[in-house]
C-alpha cells in the first residue's frame, strides 16, 4: 500500500479516536488531562508482543533518543488533552497541524536536507493558511482573538513535531518495528515522569485506587477508553510507518485531513450529545469551516504531487 493511502487511513483513526477523547475528557468520565495522559502511555506497554518478532538492542545514542522522543510525545499529548478539553476538537486540531508542517519543515532542512517540490512547499503553506483560519474565533467574547486553549495548542504541535522528526531520525537508521517498540518505552517513561508533579501524581494515584472497588460507571469508562486507545494505537501505527517510508513533512502535513473528518464527526455527535460537543451551528461559523476545508483539500492536493 502506498504510503499516502496509509496516511489517510490513519488520519481516519485519529479523528474518531480524537472524538472520543473529547467526549471522556468533556463528560467528565475522566477527571483531569493528567490522568488521561498517564494511562494513554503506560498502554504502550502493548508493544511488548512485538518483541519476538524483531525486537533488537541499539545502540546507546539511539535508545538515548527513543526514550527522549517518546517523553516528548507524552507531554505533546498532555497539551492537546488540556486543549480538547477546553474547546472544540475541529478547533483544536487545526491550530495543532498548523504548527506541526512549519516545525518539521524547518527541521526537516536542517537534519534530513530534506527538499520538496515547489508544489509541495506550496501545499504545506496553502494547509498551515487554512489551519489558522479555521482556528481563528471571531466571537471570542473575552478579545481574545483564537479559542480557548490556544497556546496549549501551539505547544502541543511544537512538541509532536520534534517527536515525529526524531523518529525520522530513528528509522533511518533501523528497522520500523524496532524502533517503533523502542519508542513507545519513551511513552511509558513520558508517563511515568507525570509523577514528579503533586497534583497530578495525586490524582493518578487515586485513579489507580478506583480499580479496587470500582462503580459501574468507571468499567464503562474504562472500557470506552481501551477502545479510544485500541484506535489511537492502530492508527499511530500506521502513521509512523507511513513517516518510515514517506516524507516526514507531507505525513504531517496531512494532518489536514483529521480535520474534515472532525468536523463531519462533530456535527454527528453533537446531535446526540450537544452539552459535550458544542459544535457553532449559525451560517458565519459553518461558513468558515467549510472554506477553511477547501483551502486545507486543495493544500492535500497539491502536497500530494510528487
Amino acid at each position: 500500500m502506498h504510503w499516502l493511502a496509509i496516511t489517510i487511513s490513519a488520519r481516519f483513526l485519529n479523528a474518531f479516536g480524537i472524538i472520543l477523547d473529547k467526549f471522556l475528557l468533556t463528560s467528565k468520565k475522566v477527571s483531569h488531562p493528567s490522568i488521561y495522559a498517564f494511562y494513554s502511555g503506560i498502554l504502550s506497554s502493548f508493544v511488548l508482543v512485538f518483541i519476538p518478532f524483531g525486537f533488537s538492542l541499539i545502540s546507546f545514542g539511539q535508545i538515548f533518543l527513543s526514550f527522549f522522543s517518546g517523553i516528548i510525545f507524552i507531554y505533546g499529548v498532555l497539551l492537546l488533552f488540556f486543549a480538547i478539553k477546553e474547546n472544540e476538537a475541529s478547533q483544536v486540531m487545526p491550530a495543532v497541524g498548523a504548527i506541526i508542517p512549519i516545525v518539521t519543515y524547518f527541521l526537516s532542512l536542517f537534519l534530513f536536507k530534506e527538499s520538496l517540490n515547489v508544489m509541495q512547499v506550496i501545499g504545506v503553506f496553502v494547509l498551515i493558511l487554512g489551519g489558522l483560519l479555521i482556528s481563528y474565533d471571531a466571537e471570542n467574547k473575552n478579545g481574545k482573538n483564537f479559542f480557548s486553549g490556544f497556546y496549549q495548542s501551539i505547544g502541543s504541535g511544537i512538541l509532536l513535531a520534534i517527536a515525529f522528526a526524531f523518529y525520522k531520525i530513528l528509522y533511518q537508521n533501523n528497522n520500523f518495528l524496532n524502533i517503533f517498540v523502542w519508542t513507545r518505552f519513551g511513552l511509558i517513561l513520558g508517563a511515568l515522569s507525570l509523577f514528579f508533579i503533586r497534583p497530578w501524581r495525586k490524582m493518578i494515584f487515586k485513579s489507580l485506587a478506583n480499580f479496587k472497588k470500582p462503580k459501574k460507571e468507571h468499567v464503562h469508562a474504562g472500557w470506552l477508553f481501551l477502545f479510544t486507545k485500541t484506535l489511537n494505537g492502530l492508527g499511530s501505527i500506521l502513521l509512523n510507518y507511513a513517516i518510515a517510508i514517506g516524507s516526514v513533512t507531507v505525513v504531517n502535513a496531512l494532518v489536514s485531513l483529521e480535520y474534515a473528518f472532525l468536523f463531519l464527526m462533530g456535527f454527528g455527535f453533537a446531535e446526540f450529545y450537544p452539552k459535550i460537543f458544542k459544535e457553532r451551528k449559525d451560517f458565519r461559523s459553518i461558513a468558515q469551516k467549510v472554506l477553511s476545508l477547501i483551502i486545507i483539500s486543495a493544500g492535500i492536493f497539491l502536497v500530494s504531487k510528487s
